[in-house]
C-alpha cells in the first residue's frame, strides 16, 4: 500500500481572513486529505480564536472539489451519537462523499469539563467510547435506530437517506489501549496514533519507532481475534507528538528519512500540521509546501 500525505488545519483563522485559502491551498498542493481538530478549545490556543470543526469542514467542502476532509479527532467529550450522526450525514452529502470521521475516546482537557461535568476517568472514557462507536455505526447505516445504553440512548432516530459513502463514511479510530484497538479492528477503516506520549519529552526517535511497532502489532492481534486481516486497514500517524517533534518538517530530506522509517513499520498515511506562526506548530511555510509536493515521489 503506497504512503499518502495529509495535513491538519487547526480552526484558528476566520474563514474570510485566511482559512478558506488554506483549505484550497491544501488541495492545490495535492494532499490526500485535510483534517481539523474537533475541540471547543485546545491547549495553548484556548484564549485565542478557535472555530467549530463541523461548520469549518462544511465550508471547506464547498470550497474544494477533490480533497478528502475529516476530523482528527471527534470524541464523546461533548458529542452525542444521535446529533453527531445527523451532522455527519449532512456533511457527507455536502462534500459528495469526501468525509472521514476520525474518532477517539477523548481526554482530560478543556472539553472534558466545559459542559459542567467532572472529567471522566480513563476507564469511564473507555466505557463511553465502547458504547459511542457501535451506536454511531448503527445510526449511520440504519434508517431508524432505537437504543438504550448505559450512557447514550436513541428513540426511533431517523437518518434517511444515510451517507453518500456506503455503507457509511469511514471511521479512523484513534486508539492505543486494548479496548480501543478492538474497536478499531471491528469498526475502523483506518487506525490513528500519535505515538507513545510517555516518550515525547525524553524519549528517542528509536524508542518511538519501537513503541509504534508494538502498537501496530497489538492492532494486528486485535484484528486476528475477530478474523480480520489487518493489512488493508489504513494506519495513520498524526505527526508532531513523537520525540522527533518538528524536525521532519525542516527539509525534504529530513521528512523523507522520517517517512521512510514509518512507512517501513506499516503506516499508510502521515499527517502534518499546517504551520501556525508563534505556536508549537511553527514551521517554514516554504519548506512545508516543498515537502507536500516533493517528498512522496522520493519514497515510491
Amino acid at each position: 500500500m503506497s504512503l499518502r500525505l495529509s495535513t491538519v488545519i487547526l480552526p484558528v483563522d476566520r474563514w474570510h481572513e485566511g482559512a478558506r485559502a488554506k483549505w484550497q491551498r491544501a488541495e492545490e498542493l495535492g494532499f490526500h486529505a485535510a483534517y481539523t481538530y474537533d475541540h471547543l478549545s485546545w491547549r495553548t490556543f484556548r484564549d485565542g480564536p478557535w472555530f467549530g470543526a463541523l461548520p469549518t469542514l462544511t465550508a471547506a467542502a464547498t470550497a474544494t472539489e477533490r480533497l478528502r476532509l475529516g476530523t482528527l479527532v471527534t470524541s464523546p467529550n461533548f458529542r452525542h451519537p444521535v446529533t453527531l450522526a445527523k451532522e455527519l450525514i449532512t456533511l457527507d452529502d455536502v462534500s459528495d462523499g469526501r468525509i472521514t470521521l476520525g474518532i477517539g475516546a477523548g481526554g482530560n482537557g478543556f472539553d472534558a469539563t466545559v459542559l459542567g461535568q467532572e472529567a471522566w476517568t480513563p476507564r469511564e472514557r473507555a466505557d463511553r467510547f465502547g458504547e459511542f462507536v457501535p451506536l454511531l455505526d448503527r445510526l449511520l447505516t440504519e434508517d431508524a435506530v432505537t437504543h438504550e445504553g448505559d450512557f447514550y440512548s436513541a428513540v426511533e432516530a431517523r437518518n434517511i437517506p444515510g451517507c453518500v459513502q456506503r455503507p457509511r463514511l469511514p471511521f479512523a479510530v484513534a486508539a492505543t489501549g486494548p479496548r480501543g484497538l478492538r474497536l478499531a479492528a471491528r469498526y475502523g477503516q483506518a487506525w490513528v496514533t500519535t505515538g507513545d506520549p510517555k516518550l515525547f519529552e525524553e524519549g528517542t526517535p528509536e524508542q518511538s519507532v519501537a513503541a509504534l511497532r508494538g502498537q501496530i502489532e497489538r492492532l494486528g492481534a486485535a484484528c486476528a481475534e475477530i478474523g480480520r486481516d489487518a493489512a488493508p486497514l489504513d494506519k495513520v500517524l498524526l505527526m508532531g507528538f513523537t520525540p522527533d517533534r518538528d524536525r521532519p518538517l525542516e527539509s525534504v530530506d529530513a521528512f523523507v528519512d522520517f517517512a521512510g522509517r514509518h512507512r517501513d513499520l506499516g503506516f499508510t498515511e502521515l499527517v502534518i500540521h499546517w504551520p501556525i506562526p508563534d505556536s508549537d506548530f511553527a514551521a517554514d511555510q516554504g519548506a512545508f509546501e516543498k515537502i507536500a509536493t516533493e517528498a512522496l515521489p522520493q519514497l515510491h
